[in-house]
């Protein structure tokens, strides 16, 4: 079994000490150029015989360039003092590792660090042990983004290329993803997260995927359900105004058109299979294109896969779709976002003229129309 660091200075200490003596009494006969010899090797060993104090630490706060130390997953005292005397922070080993010997109460947060050169152990510990001082990259991603949307808001708070986001989610299986699934799309969980500076584009989504299934496991969504899942949940989301209520009740309508056998016909699943990304609206042409295999207006079903990503209000939607009777919904008042549900194709088209209405009141209300 290998010593440990701190088994193999004890040795080293005793021997250096027999060793040290001797070669005080020799350098005290040769005189002056082997004191300095002596001093400039063995001057930590020379202090501890001679009683002197010793002279291993740097004072104050320390000077420029700043340095970054990253404390990782797992890292332990002996290892922090040595990647701080490694980077020029402290001036040896010793002088942080017996402040932590000495105080068994300091603990550190893994995480990225600044400090400077030439600084005092107790300074650099100062700022290490203070979770407070932890570089993050803080970003939020909100609930319906798509996905290149949600890779170039990553990109802006990380400068990772959005190239790097791309690589790395080119195989989403890669990620515990189903395999089913197009890509990455709707299984990276909308939150705000605080990332370490330390981590590449593949670590970011795989912490964004983990958090996704986080959820679904409290939900208690089975692995085989997943997909199917997300799914629905990001095409709620999609569909949803800004009333949480109406989650719910969108995704009771598209339930029930499912259980009776009916065509979902999401203008925003055609949207987003045409690559229109910004919008919900589709033309004549687009809604008949039986190519676009997320056009729900051709085919039956749930879209191909999910169109953005869904937040928890969606995922529990449509786990737990309101009860009611309606086939059909439509928004009256894109500003506030006021949604009419119905039960028949009657009373669906007087609120699509209720919708057309408002969208013809002004031009205020015409700019969110187009």
């Amino acid at each position: 079994m290998s010593e440990t660091r701190r088994e193999a200075r004890a040795k080293t200490s005793k021997r250096g000490c027999g060793v040290i003596a001797a070669v005080l009494v020799v350098i005290l006969a040769i005189g002056g150029g082997g004191a300095w010899f002596a001093w400039t090797n063995y001057e930590t060993k020379i202090r501890e015989v001679l009683g002197l104090p010793a002279d291993n630490d740097f004072t104050g706060t320390g000077i420029a360039p700043e340095v970054q130390i990253i404390v990782e997953q797992g890292e332990y005292g002996d290892a922090i003092a040595q990647k701080l005397v490694d980077a020029g922070v402290t001036k040896s080993f010793d002088a942080v590792y017996q402040l932590l010997l000495a105080d068994s109460s300091i603990v550190f947060t893994p995480g990225s660090y600044t400090l400077k050169t030439e600084m005092s152990a107790a300074s650099a510990v100062a700022i290490l042990s203070d979770p407070a001082n932890r570089i993050t990259l803080k970003v939020t991603i909100p609930e319906g983004s798509v996905i290149t949307k949600t890779f170039a808001t990553l990109s802006e708070a990380t400068g990772i290329p959005i190239t790097e986001f791309e690589a790395a989610a080119a195989d989403p299986t890669a990620f515990g993803i189903p395999a089913k699934a197009p890509s990455v799309e709707g299984f990276l969980f909308p939150a705000t997260y605080e990332f370490n500076p330390t981590q590449d584009a593949t670590s970011i989504i795989q912490t964004m995927v983990d958090e996704m299934n986080v959820r679904l496991d409290a939900l208690g969504v089975e692995p085989s359900k997943r997909f199917s899942v997300v799914t629905f949940a990001a095409l709620v989301q999609r569909e949803a105004g800004s009333d949480p209520d109406d989650f719910a009740k969108i995704a009771r309508v598209f339930q029930n058109r499912l259980d009776s056998g009916w065509k979902l016909e999401s203008d925003a699943t055609v949207a987003y299979g045409t690559g229109n990304l910004h919008t919900v609206w589709t033309t004549d042409e687009e809604r008949a294109d039986a190519s676009n295999p997320y056009n729900t207006y051709v085919h039956k079903g749930l879209p191909a896969g999910p169109i953005g990503l869904p937040g928890e209000v969606a995922l529990k939607a449509v786990l737990k779709p309101k009860p009611g009777p309606w086939y059909f919904f439509v928004p009256v008042n894109l500003k506030t976002g006021e949604t009419k549900f119905s039960e028949t194709a009657a009373q669906h088209g007087a609120a699509v003229q209720q919708l057309q209405a408002w969208c013809n009141a002004n031009t205020a209300n015409a700019a969110y129309c187009d």
